[in-house]
């Protein structure tokens, strides 16, 4: 809508971000609104062929292959591009991918981008990005080593800005910066026709949480047109890679409250029936938020808490103190029947592949049963057992121990 509004004359393209969650049922569901995909190494490519095989994706869809290009990334990259895939973006790194990709490519036609190192905020522990190719030097990297190879077609901008798509000063000066340098190299380079704003997306983890799409995209829509009319180039098509955006919703994990422990006058502890470290790593990795609430005795009285894992780690808590928020949960009796049932919220990102999905678990605390709920073709409700708690055989059998049960 912001790019008809404004006459913009690119195209947008939205690619979903396969590491967020790289399930059959989610990339499937995913595909089926028409989402292009973005790949971060080489086992992405066997499950592009893989839905490709199953009827799932055509050879036309756009893939931008991001990350680090190990020799089997990209030799499985350039195979794939033989198989029809001609829109596939092989977005550098760094300076050494190319020599890589010339020589796996040999001689063929290879489409590529640059990805612009991003200066990063005051506050973070190294100044500049370590994904991709100093801003300083990417102009002068074209051309000595891109232009005027005919079997080389840059294509496209990167830029990714790591706190997110945000009303802020740094992240539009960072943008500016990034629409400055593809506006000089647009001069220079007749086939650069896109920039890839990267992701960011925020989305709701809390109940207050309040953001302006709308305006953001507009403002982005408009900076970009504005700077490209300013020097009369054409408007570029824009690429998004969305992953936390499209998926974060979509999940949920929930506990069962073992035990209330009283530890002082002023702490209360809920101690849940797993472990937070094993199942929604980020909230004791960086402290992220999620959205809270009971699952059942809402008519209770509410107190302040911390909920506590079962595990033997002092980091597996999560409280007031680290998420800036006060944690209201019911009261409750340890005499009622039933347990208190919590739900953490808006977990369907990274957390299942960064916890390691059916792996090894700190304390060998088994990964719990993972539902599956979706809606059939009358738009009703369904619900299947995706896989159930994790077993002690699952978890010798990766350990190299004889399991129990053979």
């Amino acid at each position: 809508r912001a790019m008809k509004a404004t006459n913009y004359q690119g195209e947008y393209h939205y690619c979903y971000c396969t590491k967020c969650s790289h399930f059959h049922h989610v990339i499937n569901k995913a595909l089926q609104y028409n989402v292009n995909l973005e790949t971060s190494s080489s086992f992405d490519i066997d499950l592009i062929l893989n839905l490709y095989n199953q009827g799932k994706l055509e050879k036309d869809l756009k893939i931008v292959h991001n990350g680090y290009k190990t020799e089997e990334y990209i030799r499985k990259i350039i195979e794939l591009t033989d198989l029809g895939f001609e829109n596939s973006t092989i977005v550098l790194d760094n300076k050494n991918e190319l020599k890589k990709i010339l020589a796996y490519a040999n001689g063929k036609k290879v489409k590529i981008g640059i990805r612009k190192a991003i200066d990063e905020e005051p506050q973070s522990a190294y100044y500049t990005s370590r994904l991709g190719i100093r801003a300083s030097e990417v102009l002068e990297f074209y051309r000595n080593n891109i232009q005027g190879k005919e079997n080389l077609e840059l294509t496209m901008l990167h830029f990714f800005v790591d706190s997110g798509i945000k009303d802020t000063l740094y992240y539009w000066g960072e943008f500016q910066k990034s629409v400055k340098l593809y506006i000089e190299l647009k001069k220079e380079c007749p086939t650069l026709d896109a920039i890839n704003l990267g992701g960011g997306f925020p989305i709701r983890n809390h109940l207050g949480f309040e953001y302006d799409y709308e305006y953001m995209i507009r403002e982005i829509v408009n900076n970009i047109k504005d700077a490209c009319n300013a020097e009369g180039i054409e408007e570029p098509d824009i690429y998004t890679e969305f992953g936390k955006y499209t998926v974060g919703e979509s999940g949920a994990t929930i506990f069962s409250v073992l035990e209330q422990k009283q530890q002082n006058d002023a702490e209360l502890w809920y101690i849940i029936d797993n472990s937070l470290m094993n199942t929604i790593p980020d909230a004791w990795s960086i402290f992220e938020k999620f959205i809270l609430l009971p699952i059942n005795k809402w008519n209770n009285e509410y107190t302040r808490v911390s909920i506590g894992g079962i595990s033997c780690d002092h980091s597996d808590y999560y409280n007031s103190e680290d998420l800036n928020q006060q944690i209201m949960l019911p009261r409750y009796s340890s005499r009622e029947k039933e347990p208190l049932y919590l739900g953490f919220f808006h977990t369907g990102a990274y957390q299942d592949s960064i916890s390691g999905y059916g792996g090894i678990k700190h304390c060998l605390i088994p990964a719990p049963k993972h539902v599956i709920i979706d809606r059939d073709e009358t738009g009703n409700f369904v619900d299947y057992v995706y896989r159930t708690e994790q077993t002690v055989d699952d978890m010798f059998k990766i350990l190299g121990y004889n399991t129990p049960h053979e």
